[in-house]
């Protein structure tokens, strides 16, 4: 999209184009050409020269404020995208969960470095802080301030290169790198914008009389743990069991923790398991219970599988692999609960005969530490029953295991 046709969205015949490109996308087979012919013709005011620019423009906002709303859901329809900024901004759940961690540690200003269309930048203006956003792409900048005025919240972005902007002692700064480019999502931290040696240095040196005083940076969640310098605090977060990013905070908010799982779910209070420096434990390992305990990904993650393991009095059943299992049912937000039905034979033909006498025919497949495709094995079991049921697989002490289970919750 072009700077100069997004600010003509900008504009009041822009709107009126939105307007009419976003009704036209949800009535029921729409037709594209159809459409676009539509709003041509409802732009005869603009300058032949801007005609099918902003008619362009008004037709991509439409589709991204569709594509918007499973992240954003009601509020997409009044915030600006691009294509890669929607794919990386920061759920607003995930974002208000951070505002409100920095807000007990910070108050006042915020540089956010790297700022995408402003996802961040709301939550930290809608808690109160005075954010800033640098963002080096000038139409990304755009669309940053656009969504601010949007919300009518305070704040201001600059365009800029992360790694020149002025930091300043007192502030927090957030930095969320690029990992994306034209060739699609970049894995390694080296390749970031900025890049990993920046990072690391903003949340080494903070505290120091020239540096800011609290600084946050955005990671994927797959970050190498040895790349975690050993002064910051990792927070791996999930959303509604989805594994999300990972935070690093320094200083640490509690000077105890280096580890947090941090389990969010829209409506509900943020759920949080940590770990210190001397919590490195081993758990028991033993053979199946009457329970299995199936660990959320931010506890994964983040290591914390063994606090699991005393929150159910329980062990593992394999010290590779993250299932835990007891002899109690214990509620947890960490993990999910199943009751063990049954051990079936781990044999793929005793398996089918075992499913099929159970007249099982819609079959739900786990598995975890097993060279096994779920997929494939369901296609070669060729179950035609009338039940339902959930088969986990994997390791035991023993042997490799076969496991007919139910959710407890």
């Amino acid at each position: 999209m072009d700077p100069g046709d997004f600010e003509s969205l900008l504009t009041p015949a822009g709107q009126r184009l939105l307007a009419a490109a976003v009704v036209g996308y949800d009535e029921p087979e729409t037709d594209a050409l159809a459409l676009s012919t539509r709003l041509r013709r409802l732009a005869d005011d603009v300058p032949a020269r801007q005609r099918a620019g902003l008619v362009a423009a008004a037709l991509t906002q439409a589709a991204l404020r569709r594509r918007g709303v499973a992240k954003f859901g009601p509020l997409a329809a009044r915030l600006y995208f691009t294509s890669s900024g929607l794919e990386q901004a920061t759920h607003p759940v995930v974002a208000a969960h951070r505002a409100a961690r920095l807000g007990a540690v910070h108050s006042g200003a915020v540089l956010d470095l790297g700022c995408g269309i402003g996802s961040d930048l709301l939550s930290y203006a809608a808690a109160g802080f005075e954010p800033t956003g640098v963002e080096r792409d000038p139409l990304t900048a755009r669309v940053a301030g656009a969504n601010l005025a949007a919300c009518e919240l305070a704040g201001q972005v600059r365009v800029g290169r992360a790694e020149d902007a002025e930091l300043g002692a007192g502030r927090a700064v957030f930095v969320d790198p690029g990992r994306r480019t034209g060739d699609g999502r970049v894995f390694d931290p080296r390749a970031y914008s900025p890049p990993w040696d920046f990072v690391v240095e903003l949340l080494t040196t903070v505290g120091n009389s020239a540096s800011p005083r609290v600084a946050v940076a955005k990671l994927a969640p797959g970050l190498d743990h040895a790349l975690i310098p050993a002064t910051v605090e990792a927070e791996w977060v999930s959303l509604d069991g989805e594994l999300k990013e990972v935070a690093l905070w320094a200083p640490r908010p509690d000077a105890a923790v280096t580890r947090r799982a941090t389990v969010l779910a829209a409506g509900r209070p943020a759920q949080m398991l940590t770990a210190g420096p001397a919590d490195e434990e081993s758990p028991p390992v033993a053979d199946v219970g009457g329970v299995l305990y199936e660990p959320g990904p931010a506890v994964i993650r983040a290591h914390l599988v063994a606090q699991v393991v005393t929150a159910v009095d329980g062990w593992l059943l394999d010290p590779n692999i993250a299932y835990v299992s007891s002899d109690r049912a214990v509620v947890t937000p960490f993990a999910r609960a199943f009751r063990v039905v049954e051990r079936l034979p781990y044999r793929e033909k005793a398996l089918r005969a075992a499913l099929r006498e159970r007249h099982i025919g819609s079959l739900t497949i786990k598995k975890r530490g097993v060279a096994v495709t779920p997929e494939e094995l369901r296609r070669r079991l060729a179950l035609k029953g009338t039940e339902s049921a959930t088969l986990l697989l994997t390791r035991t002490p023993g042997s490799a295991v076969a496991l007919l289970v139910e959710p407890i919750y």
